[in-house]
This record gives structure tokens, C-alpha cells and sequence, in this order.
């Protein structure tokens, strides 16, 4: 039988070919953006349902059940307008480093204790909103339990459930031919000026990517708030065609991109 030699591509083709891979976004799209926001706060049914009605844009919220008891009419609306409702567990455990988490701490909990917790959280906005959520985010971005050689990620439990495990503080757009569904990245862009947020959008569409904004309060910038004028610079940048950028609910992408995996 003769030898077969392996072909060998010069390095400076590599790139090339990379950017041959056929392009998972629709026709005439070289990037995606979905704009995320947690928590289910007020300001995302005071300002941001009618800023985005406005815009014609559909968002994505994380929400804890609790806050959707205190404004379930607004909720409702917010799903009834075709946004996509997501789950961001019932109790919003992060790390006990923060002084606001400490009596509910990650590193005090198990699998099957943050299992419970989603699935509670779940099953109340399941009751609450007529809706099972098809996508989770991460509370704080953080998806360990446990401290020290008892530590374990929870990735796992979420990539059974969901289609989407969305992180936070990010340092990269996700890249569709690498990144894990179940621990994407989320780039926070509360008290971002608009510039950067579209400065953002046109490396990612150099490369192909998905950029998952993730986001609080609306209205004015500031700590744990989005800019109203960053919403609106986004909405413009990715309706304009020459632009190549599909802006859709982090659910919906999610999906098309499951369904083009072999």
C-alpha cells in the first residue's frame, strides 16, 4: 500500500482558508449581536419596553421570578411584545466574596442545590409568564459551586437544560465555530458610550462573531445602567445592510446555530 504524505498548508493560507468556512449567520450578515439585560429590573419596563418599540428591536431579559411578581402586568407585555424571557435562577447566588451574596454563596452550594434553583426559578416563570425560558444566565457570570477541591462547575447541568448558558464580563465576541453554548461569553456594556458599543460591533463582523451585550438598568449611563444613546447607536449600526449585522434575541440565535451543527 503506498505511503500517503500529508499535505501541508503554508501558514500565511491558513487565515485564508479560515475565512472560507461558510458563514453561519443569514444571507448577507457577517456578525451577530443580541442585547441582553438582567435581574428584571424597573427601568427595563419603564424605559426600556417603549425605547425598543421605538427602535423596532426585540431584547432578551434574564429575569428572577421575584421581580416579575412586583411588575407581572409589565412582564407580560415585554413577552407579549415578542422579547425573549430567559431564566437567571431564583435566588441570584454568586460568590460570597460579594458582600450582597454572602448569606446565599455559591461556594456553600452543590450541583443539586443550584439544580433546585433553576428549576424553581423555571417552574415560577413557567406559571407566572405562560413561558417555559429556552436560554439561562449565569448569575454574576459565575458558574462554579463549591470552594477549593469540592468546587464544581454547573456548566453541565445547564447544557442539559437550556440551548444557552450566557456569561458576563467577557473579554471576547464568541466565535460560532468554537465557543461552548452553555458558557458563552456576554460583554457588559452598562455605561458604555455608543461609540465603543458600535466600535464593538465592527471587529466582531471583521471575524464572524456573535456579540452578546450584557446589560441592567435603561436610561441614563452609569453603574449597572445602559446608555439609552448606546441602545439606540446599536439599532441603528445593524439595521444599516452595508453593515452585515443581524440583531436578534440571544435565543434565536442560539437556535439557528444549533441547527446548523452537523
Amino acid at each position: 500500500m503506498p505511503r500517503i504524505t500529508p499535505v501541508l498548508l503554508p501558514f500565511f493560507l491558513l487565515p485564508l482558508c479560515a475565512q472560507q468556512r461558510p458563514s453561519p449567520w443569514p444571507e448577507g450578515k457577517r456578525a451577530a449581536v443580541s442585547l441582553t439585560f438582567d435581574d428584571a429590573r424597573p427601568s427595563q419596563i419603564d424605559t426600556g419596553l417603549p425605547l425598543l418599540e421605538k427602535l423596532g428591536i426585540r431584547a432578551t431579559f434574564y429575569v428572577l421570578p421575584g421581580n416579575v411578581e412586583k411588575r407581572l402586568e409589565g412582564w407580560k407585555q415585554a413577552a407579549a411584545m415578542g422579547h425573549e424571557i430567559g431564566n437567571h435562577s431564583r435566588t441570584h447566588p454568586c460568590t460570597g466574596n460579594y458582600a450582597f451574596s454572602r448569606g446565599n454563596a455559591l461556594e456553600d452550594y452543590d450541583l443539586e442545590r443550584i439544580a433546585l434553583d433553576i428549576d424553581a426559578a423555571q417552574a415560577s416563570i413557567g406559571k407566572l409568564l405562560g413561558s417555559t425560558p429556552a436560554t439561562f444566565a449565569y448569575p454574576c457570570g459565575q458558574s462554579f459551586v463549591g470552594r477549593g477541591r469540592e468546587a464544581r462547575s454547573y456548566v453541565p447541568l445547564v447544557a442539559e437544560r437550556f440551548l444557552l448558558g450566557r456569561g458576563y464580563m467577557g473579554e471576547a465576541a464568541n466565535d460560532p465555530a468554537a465557543f461552548d453554548p452553555a458558557n458563552a461569553m456576554g460583554t457588559p456594556f452598562d455605561d458604555m458610550a455608543p461609540a465603543q458599543a458600535v466600535e464593538i460591533l465592527r471587529n466582531a463582523a471583521k471575524e464572524g462573531r456573535w456579540v452578546i451585550f450584557v446589560g441592567h438598568d435603561i436610561g441614563r449611563p452609569g453603574f449597572q445602567s445602559v446608555d439609552a444613546a448606546a441602545i439606540e447607536a446599536i439599532a441603528a449600526y445593524a439595521k444599516d445592510p452595508a453593515n452585515g449585522i443581524w440583531l436578534d434575541t440571544a435565543g434565536a440565535v442560539a437556535r439557528r446555530l444549533a441547527a446548523r451543527k452537523p
